[in-house]
């Protein structure tokens, strides 16, 4: 009998087929930069520690990656991949999903203008038109998630417009690596990346103090080198505050939950 392969069949033991090793024609490089060091590898596995799932783990260490690079590269990428055994394509779905991870370099800064409904009333148009000529160079006006100066030199400064920052209460506001500066005009935020261009760091309206953005990044990843510090400064305004003030002022209450849910309406009759 002969088997499919054309292999005479026999009762004694089949030698096992030559092995053949795959050798590409470009050499790939390794799954882990070199970039990320022993610190960075150290705080990987606290990270994933946390969770019960490993690739729970993929938002908080993009962040990670982000505070070592200034962006998420395709390193970086590799990087989360192998670190919580997915696939590079698993890693780059996410990566390209959220806005807060950014696909090239950023500055020491990152000022986000919120354009949305009622910022861009009150002024948040203006304000980002205004920011672009300041920032742009040679007549052009700086673009989307453009940088001005060299990305995560001193002084450098990433500008991007956003949709809400929820701070509706504030508008038109602005955020630098995420702290607030609320209440903003033309000439305010004018002066504010003026400030951080000259090495600067202005006091937000409200959150923690200035930084910069790589360190933002670590604490979004979950490491807070100062927690003390990192959570310093008013987390609330007046007028975020206003509602509850007057209710408690005028005895307002919200009715009571009722013991039984209200009886729905009768459905109409299908025809």
């Amino acid at each position: 009998m002969t088997l499919p392969e054309g292999t005479p069949e026999t009762n004694g033991p089949v030698a096992a087929p030559e092995e053949i090793l795959w050798e590409p024609v470009v050499a790939e490089p390794s799954p882990v930069s070199p970039t990320f060091d022993e610190v960075t590898r150290r705080r990987t596995k606290e990270i994933i520690a946390r969770y019960p799932q490993s690739r729970s783990a993929l938002l908080p260490l993009l962040h990670l990656v982000q505070s070592v690079e200034g962006y998420v590269s395709q390193d970086g990428i590799r990087y989360c991949a192998e670190a919580l055994e997915l696939t590079t394509a698993e890693v780059s779905a996410v990566a390209t999903f959220y806005t807060m991870y950014k696909r090239t370099p950023c500055g020491e800064h990152l000022v986000s203008v919120c354009t949305n409904t009622l910022c861009a009333a009150l002024g948040g148009d203006d304000i980002y038109a205004a920011l672009q000529a300041r920032l742009g160079t040679d007549g052009r006006p700086l673009g989307h998630e453009e940088t001005a100066g060299e990305p995560g030199t001193p002084g450098s400064i990433t500008l991007e417009h956003a949709e809400c920052l929820a701070a509706c209460d504030l508008a038109p506001v602005i955020q630098v690596n995420y702290e607030y500066f609320d209440n903003q005009t033309v000439e305010s935020a004018e002066a504010l990346v003026d400030a951080l261009r000259a090495g600067e760091r202005p006091a937000p309206t409200r959150g923690a103090p200035l930084t910069d953005f790589t360190t933002v990044e670590l604490e979004l990843a979950g490491i807070f080198p100062n927690l003390e510090v990192s959570v310093e400064g008013p987390s609330a305004a007046a007028e975020t505050l206003r509602g509850a003030q007057l209710a408690a002022e005028r005895g307002w209450v919200a009715p009571p939950m009722p013991d039984e849910p209200p009886a729905m309406p009768d459905l109409p009759e299908k025809r």
